[in-house]
């Protein structure tokens, strides 16, 4: 594997991280705990994997911009400034989520599920759009030899 190849490789690290997120919280409503437990730490472990892979890819291949201009740079800009941001969040507020879990402490795993989920599936989801507007629907893709 080529480290050119890593983008595509994060995306689908956060895309089964989101599906498993979803799938846990189905689970979960339907009172299956022990595949609400799997999918969750599953997700947990995707999100840790493709957290590596970022950080190992952008040590080595630096950074590639959005091209765009007007509009759709303001957009993109609105985009990644959310993503960033509660990115920084999704670790600390998972790893306290799952704890929670661990512990039993059912009432505030639930009080601070409600907060991690959305947040966490936002990230997951952004982070694919990201990868897609850099890679895939603008110059910025033919410019890094990847359209």
């Amino acid at each position: 594997m080529e480290v050119s190849d890593l983008p595509t490789v994060n995306a689908i690290l956060n895309g089964l991280a989101c599906s498993l997120l979803i799938a846990g919280l189905a689970f979960i409503r339907k009172g299956r705990e022990g595949a609400h437990k799997s999918a969750m730490v599953a997700a947990f472990a995707c999100s840790v994997a493709f957290l590596a892979s970022y950080l190992y890819y952008h040590a080595h291949a630096g950074r590639i911009s959005f091209r765009g201009e007007g509009f759709a740079r303001s957009a993109y800009l609105i985009l990644l400034g959310s993503h960033t941001i509660l990115a920084a969040l999704v670790p600390f507020m998972a790893i306290r989520t799952l704890w929670l879990g661990f512990a039993d402490r059912r009432s505030s795993h639930r009080r601070w599920a409600r907060w991690t989920f959305p947040i966490w599936v936002y990230v997951s989801i952004t982070g694919v759009l990201i990868y897609l507007v850099l890679y895939h629907f603008t110059d910025s893709a033919r410019l890094a030899g990847r359209g």
